[in-house]
């Protein structure tokens, strides 16, 4: 069984920089096209940044021009390097993988336990 594990977070103060990484027991980068959400306390998650299973990046606005997505060519693993980080960006991020869930992943659900980026001014 295949479960998403996230690494990365940390402080960082205003204009900083982090790189997240999303680790899978399977190449589901492959099969499945993935994102990065974030989720604010009392909010529901939201999307920051995806990449399609072929490779094509997308992006939230506010993370355009400063955020890069990529994955690894075997489909292993995810990251989202993180530059100029701004107070905002602070919550706790998701690694996931989008519908539909491979068979591989039933176990460990979709989503990872996430990985906690806090920005100080």
């Amino acid at each position: 069984q295949v479960r998403l594990v996230e690494s990365g977070g940390g402080d960082v103060p205003a204009g900083g920089s982090l790189r997240l990484s999303c680790v899978a027991g399977g190449n589901v980068f492959s099969t499945n096209d993935m994102g990065w959400y974030r989720q604010d306390p009392g909010k529901s998650r939201e999307l920051v940044a995806g990449i399609s299973k072929e490779g094509i990046p997308k992006y939230q606005d506010s993370a355009k021009g400063r955020f890069t997505i990529s994955k690894d060519s075997a489909g292993n693993a995810a990251y989202l390097q993180m530059d100029n980080l701004r107070l905002e960006d602070t919550g706790l991020y998701y690694c996931h993988i989008e519908p539909p869930l491979p068979k591989s992943m039933i176990l460990f659900g979709s989503w990872g336990q996430g990985t906690q980026v806090t920005v100080s001014s």
